[in-house]
C-alpha cells in the first residue's frame, strides 16, 4: 500500500542587513569627439600641396596643406623692403635730435613715438605684420594632434568657404546620454560611468560624468554629458551602452530571485521555524541583480535587519509553507 508523502520544499536564505545599494542606470548613447575642428583656408587660393590623407594621425603644429603663395610672397618681401626704409629713417630723424643712431633706449618715450610716426616705421610695422599674416595663411597646420577625416580637395583645386578637412582629437570622446526626470537626483558630475561598445559588449571603458543639463525636456528626460579615453578601438559616431552606478547608504538589499509577484503585488517570504512568511515589500531601486525593499506597511507587513529572507526555492511557495534548508 503507498503511502502519502507531503511535498517537502528546500529552499536557500539569506541574513537581511541594511548595506549599500548599488543604484544603477542603464542607457544608450553616441561617441563623438571632445575636440573637433573643420579646417578651411582663411583665404581662396589654388592648392599646390596636401600632405595628408583620410585617416592620417598627425601633431600639433604639422603642415596639412599649402596653397599658391607666390603672390603673397612678392608681397612679404614689399612690405620688409619699406619696413627697412622706414627704419633707417627712423634713426635719421633720432640723430638729427642730437641721439645716438641705432640705440633707441636713452631716447624719451614721447620724442620715440613722434619719431616713429614721422618717419613712417610704425606704418611699415604694420604692413609688415599684416603680409606675414596673408603669406601664414596660405599654411593650413593642425591646432593640435588628432586624426584627419573628410578631405574635400584635391591639389590645384581652388579653395573656398568648405573646410579643407576635419581634425578629430580621438584621444577622448564624449557620450550623451538621457536620463528620466525622477533619476535627475541620482546623477552629478564628477560620477564614474562604464562604456561598453555595442560591436563588442565584451570591451568595456571606464569615463566620467562632466555635465548634466539643468533643463528636463518635452519628453521628461534629461541630457546627461561623459567623457571616456580612448583605447584605440572608439571612434566618432559609434553606437554605446552606458552603465552608472552610485552606492546608495543603508538599505534592505535582496537578490532579484527572493522577490515574486503574489497578487500584483511584491512578495518575499521571511523563513522562521521551518516556514514561509508571506510579506508584502515595495521595491525602491533596481539594478541588474538586486532590488532595494521595504515593507508595506499598508498591507501590515514588518521587514527589519536581522531576519532571513528565503531566496530561492519560492516560487511554488505559499504563506506558512512547511520548507527545510537545503543545507539540512
Amino acid at each position: 500500500m503507498l503511502e502519502y508523502s507531503p511535498q517537502v520544499n528546500e529552499v536557500e536564505v539569506i541574513r537581511l542587513e541594511e548595506t549599500d545599494f548599488q543604484w544603477q542606470l542603464l542607457a544608450n548613447g553616441k561617441l563623438s569627439a571632445s575636440k573637433r575642428s573643420r579646417l578651411p583656408f582663411r583665404t581662396a587660393g589654388v592648392i599646390t600641396e596636401i600632405n595628408v590623407r583620410n585617416g592620417q594621425r598627425v601633431s600639433e603644429g604639422e603642415v596639412l596643406g599649402r596653397q599658391d603663395s607666390r603672390e603673397q610672397a612678392l608681397a612679404l618681401e614689399s612690405a620688409r623692403i619699406s619696413f627697412a626704409k622706414a627704419e633707417l629713417d627712423l634713426y635719421d630723424n633720432i640723430a638729427g635730435l642730437g641721439y645716438p643712431a641705432r640705440d633707441t633706449s636713452g631716447v624719451p618715450a614721447g620724442i620715440l613715438a613722434v619719431a616713429r610716426t614721422r618717419s613712417g616705421y610704425n606704418a611699415a610695422a604694420n604692413a609688415l605684420r599684416q603680409a606675414e599674416y596673408v603669406f601664414g595663411n596660405t599654411i593650413l597646420k593642425a591646432p593640435f594632434t588628432g586624426v584627419v577625416a573628410d578631405v574635400a580637395y584635391r591639389q590645384y583645386d581652388m579653395t573656398g568657404s568648405d573646410p579643407f578637412c576635419t581634425l578629430v582629437d580621438d584621444s577622448a570622446f564624449d557620450v550623451d546620454f538621457m536620463v528620466l526626470e525622477s533619476e535627475y537626483p541620482n546623477v552629478s558630475a564628477g560620477m564614474d560611468v562604464t562604456v561598453t561598445p555595442f560591436v563588442d559588449g565584451n570591451r568595456s571603458m571606464t569615463g566620467r560624468i562632466i555635465s548634466v543639463n539643468p533643463a528636463v525636456d518635452k519628453n521628461g528626460q534629461v541630457l546627461v554629458r561623459a567623457r571616456v579615453s580612448n583605447d584605440g578601438s572608439l571612434v566618432d559616431g559609434m553606437n554605446v551602452r552606458v552603465k552608472v552606478e552610485s552606492p546608495v547608504p543603508g538599505r534592505l538589499v535582496v537578490p532579484k530571485s527572493a522577490v515574486v509577484i503574489r497578487d500584483r503585488q511584491h512578495v518575499l517570504f521571511r523563513y522562521k521555524g521551518g516556514k514561509a512568511l508571506w510579506t508584502y515589500v515595495n521595491v525602491l531601486m533596481s539594478n541588474s541583480g538586486s532590488y532595494a525593499v521595504e515593507a508595506n506597511t499598508e498591507r501590515g507587513a514588518t521587514l527589519s535587519a536581522g531576519d532571513t529572507v528565503i531566496v530561492s526555492g519560492n516560487l511554488n511557495i505559499a504563506d506558512g509553507s512547511e520548507v527545510i534548508l537545503k543545507s539540512e
